[in-house]
């Protein structure tokens, strides 16, 4: 079999047909909830089925080309002498250099014409059943439907060794006790479940065994073939989309609805119609969200707890006290003046909603939380291996062919060895680390200066805080004066939100440019290396803003007298008296909830649906303004009009991202659990919606796990167990509390806490052009001004250096975070020991299952034992015998 030249590297049918065939358990050849006679599923005689579609520009004609007519005698004239020169082909004086262009795109196309008619004839030669409209509503576009007969399915299957279910089912046995719990569970969840066959279905599964046509016990379910032999095509334009049709009737009502938001997922139906990956990434989302349940209800309860002890938090009623006479020294140059301890009420009762002794314990919740998600979700995965028949999977496998970009660099290798050395006999090339040395050094390039661009927004930021607070001060509307750090920081926020989004943008295409240049030679590569870029990029987007508030805002601002500046001229901020939980809150509230709002559910839906309008609208256009869609379009039309299926890591990468707002920062915003079931109660139905209704069905695929997504998570586990740490010791005030209480309170009670740390400064102290240029703002002289630090008063004979007090509470955060992530590691590394990766029940099923297998076909052959005659000689009998059993267990 001869294929065309550079589109194939061998002529393999298992290359030919594709490396993956994906099973559908559903008989008839009809689709997962289809009906096998909507138009354009089947071919003209209505009886054979599209499996495959692929589709390639046709050349318009005269009638195609010419425009709807016009008002003006002048464009009615140029059309009619445009059509014309179309129909006869002899272009005019004027045209002359556009026909020589359109004599080489001519010949152009018809090179693309021959090699197509050459690839399908390699099709037709291996089995496969072809049929083409050029004729369809969609002017210029030309469908191949492809249809895979019994016969070829059989033997790509049998080839590829493909586990098919026999007859025979296995039912689990259980005991009493825990029939009757299922039972219980069951009739509790029964709303819960979707509406379909296989909700409906208990504990049998079919014993599976590699497909062979020989063996007549087989109940051979529906398979689906997909292709992966032409990169090259599609890449020189000689086909412009491949794809398989969409058919999805029940899955759209049962799972793409969002009526069906409190049900369970199909995840059986989804896998037969997307394949083992897709159906493993619904399957982790799905789990995802059922333990973000837990989460939620304790995180609630956290806060409530807050609100519940707001009213008795000691340190907040001394701030809040009217008596409270305490003078503080202004938060900015010249602009502020001296303002009062009691105006931080506000702000000193809402940082107690999310800086209490309950934060504490739900951020050693939110540790264990993760590792019982990560090992509830290895249970599960053990779970689906065993339903989807993936346990030996890695052995069935075949392995990813070289890329088309890989091929083109080996060639251009060759060439050039060729070039300087022609008479030396080439061996195998391969790309080393020398060819891949210049795009190392790009992407150390850029990723250096993405984290430099980081940093400068970050800068950028603090400086649109200092000058907005420092204008605001000035303000003489005194609502703005009120509301001065509410307004700075939430306008801040949102401002580096929309910056965030559009870089997120930005940062994908870097990705994507990065991980070209290096030219990773397989798919699996080249999909692992840009899942890290990606992922290294847009994780150091959206959490630098908010690791600056949590870790540097109000830890280097220096004292009154000695302020420390940006670039010489800006003041660094200063937190509130509180802390900066509060600020942290704000800032991780607003950046997630947006993300979530607008990247991840309005631009999914909304940015496929504008160009699945502007793609028909060109259609439209190009169709001489005639509406080509005034008729139904056939189902392979509709779906040339939906955005082509790219892959996975956009939505895995957006919910890694909320995994990372979920645990990293908790210990500040325990309701973010809250936020994030909410959104993946959507999130899963927005994107079911979106893989049904406005993309192309993907190339099923198959997959034993999420791959490098799972060592991600495992790796932002720990993390987040370390920064919550730091959170705690650094950010709050839990620790100064603790050290006042047990330390230094008189009574051992909060009683004193805010005097406590607080220090003095003497207003003659400040620096030339640094004092409030309205000294007399509260309408007294201000001698002596407070700020919060732990340093000698200015009548000390050390005046202003940091007092003993300061290094107890720093050696007190510094032991708590020793103490904290190794007592939280050390109870997440026994829940990973207590609860076994694989369920001993799959353990059980799988011992079983193969002692039936066994026991099956030792049944089988002793009727065909039986059915042998006997008279027939010894050898006769063997050679018999070796036929009648032409494979052995």
């Amino acid at each position: 079999m001869r294929a065309p030249s550079g589109a194939f590297p061998h002529s393999s049918a298992s290359y030919l047909l594709g490396n993956r065939i994906v099973r559908l358990f559903t008989p008839g050849r009809s689709y997962v909830g289809g009906h096998p006679y909507q138009p354009g599923v089947c071919f003209q005689d209505g009886i054979r089925r599209v499996d495959y579609v692929l589709t390639y520009n046709v050349k318009k004609s005269c009638r195609a080309l010419r425009p709807s007519l016009s008002i003006t005698a002048n464009g009615f004239f140029r059309r009619l002498r445009r059509s014309l020169q179309c129909c006869t082909g002899q272009p005019s004086g004027a045209n002359r250099d556009s026909a020589v262009e359109k004599a080489a795109l001519d010949q152009q196309e018809e090179e693309k014409r021959l090699l197509r008619d050459e690839f399908e004839d390699n099709l037709r030669e291996m089995g496969l059943e072809l049929e083409k409209d050029e004729h369809s509503k969609i002017p210029g576009v030309g469908f191949l439907k492809i249809h895979a007969p019994w016969d070829v399915l059989c033997r790509e299957a049998e080839f590829l060794k493909l586990k098919m279910p026999t007859k025979e089912v296995y039912q689990a046995t259980s005991r009493s006790k825990m029939v009757k719990l299922k039972g219980f569970i069951e009739d509790l969840t029964k709303p819960l479940l979707p509406d379909v066959e296989e909700s409906r279905t208990h504990n049998p599964k079919h014993v599976c065994y590699p497909f062979s046509r020989e063996k007549q016990h087989f109940n051979i379910p529906i398979i689906f073939l997909s292709f992966q032999g032409f990169p090259s095509l599609l890449a020189k334009g000689i086909y412009t989309s491949a794809y398989p049709l969409h058919d999805v009737s029940i899955l759209y009502n049962e799972w793409a609805s969002y009526s069906s938001f409190y049900k369970f997922q199909p995840i059986g139906l989804v896998r037969k119609y997307f394949g083992d990956k897709i159906g493993l990434y619904f399957a982790w989302l799905g789990l995802y969200t059922q333990m973000l349940i837990f989460a939620s209800v304790v995180g609630v309860l956290v806060f409530l707890y807050g609100c519940i002890t707001v009213d008795h938090d000691i340190p907040s009623m001394e701030i809040c006290d009217k008596r409270n006479n305490i003078t503080m020294c202004p938060m900015c140059d010249r602009a502020c003046g001296y303002w009062k301890l009691k105006m931080a009420c506000g702000t000193a009762r809402a940082s107690h909603l999310f800086d209490n002794t309950a934060t504490v314990l739900f951020s050693v919740f939110m540790a264990l939380w993760a590792s019982a998600f990560m090992e509830n979700w290895k249970r599960k995965q053990m779970r689906l291996n065993y339903k989807w028949d993936l346990a030996t999977f890695e052995e069935e496998e075949v392995r990813d062919h070289p890329r088309a970009d890989y091929e083109n660099k080996v060639k251009e290798k060759i060439l050039k060895r060729i070039e300087k050395k022609p008479h030396k006999e080439t061996k195998t090339v391969k790309l080393t680390w020398r060819d891949r040395c210049p795009a190392y050094i790009t992407f150390t390039v850029s990723m250096l200066l993405m984290f430099f661009v980081s940093l400068a927004i970050v800068l950028a930021i603090v400086i649109y805080r200092v000058t907005t607070q420092a204008a605001l001060q000035m303000s003489t509307v005194s609502t703005a004066r009120s509301n001065v750090r509410l307004t700075v920081v939430s306008t801040a926020v949102i401002i580096n939100l929309v910056v965030i989004l559009i870089l997120d943008e930005v940062y994908a295409k870097v990705a994507v440019w990065l991980t070209q240049l290096e030219v990773p030679k397989t798919d699996t590569s080249y999909e692992q290396r840009l899942i890290i870029k990606t992922f290294i990029l847009k994780f150091l987007n959206s959490f630098s803003p908010i690791f600056y508030v949590a870790f540097m805002r109000g830890k280097l601002i220096g004292r009154p007298g000695k302020y420390l500046y940006v670039l010489g001229l800006y003041r660094m901020e200063e937190c509130a008296h509180t802390g900066c939980l509060m600020e942290l809150c704000i800032q991780l509230s607003i950046t997630m909830l947006g993300k979530q709002l607008i990247q991840n559910n309005l631009f999914e839906i909304g940015i496929p649906k504008l160009k699945k309008l502007i793609k028909r609208f060109k259609s439209k256009r190009e169709a001489g303004q005639q509406d080509p869609f005034s008729g139904n379009l056939r189902r392979y039309e509709k779906d040339h009009f939906l955005e082509p299926f790219g892959s996975l890591n956009p939505e895995y990468m957006e919910m890694i991202i909320q995994y990372g707002f979920v645990t990293l920062f908790v210990a500040s915003f325990p309701l973010a659990p809250v936020f994030a079931l909410l959104n993946n109660v959507l999130e899963i139905r927005l994107d079911a919606k979106k893989f049904i209704a406005e993309l192309r069905r993907p190339v099923p695929a198959r997959a034993k796990d999420i791959g490098i997504w799972y060592n991600i998570l495992s790796g932002l586990s720990k993390v987040a167990i370390v920064v919550n740490a730091f959170v705690i010791a650094f950010t709050s005030d839990f620790i100064p509390r603790l050290v006042y209480q047990y330390g230094y309170s008189p009574d051992g009670t909060m009683h004193g806490f805010i005097n406590h740390t607080l220090s003095y400064f003497n207003v003659t102290h400040f620096e030339p052009n640094t004092d409030p240029l309205q000294p007399f703002h509260l309408g007294y002289q201000v001698n002596v001004c407070r700020f919060k630090d732990y340093r000698l008063a200015p009548w000390s004979k050390t005046p202003y250096e940091v007092s003993k007090i300061y290094w107890a509470v720093l050696a007190a955060r510094l032991a708590f975070v020793i103490i904290f992530q190794n007592v939280v590691m050390l109870m997440s590394d026994f829940v990973d020991w207590v609860v076994p990766d694989i369920p001993k029940e799959v353990t059980i099923r799988i011992y079983e299952e193969k002692k039936q297998m066994v026991e099956f076909f030792l049944k089988e052959e002793q009727c065909k034992t039986q059915s042998l005659p006997n008279i027939a000689p010894e050898g006769d009998r063997d050679q018999s015998n070796n036929q009648a059993y032409p494979q052995r267990l």
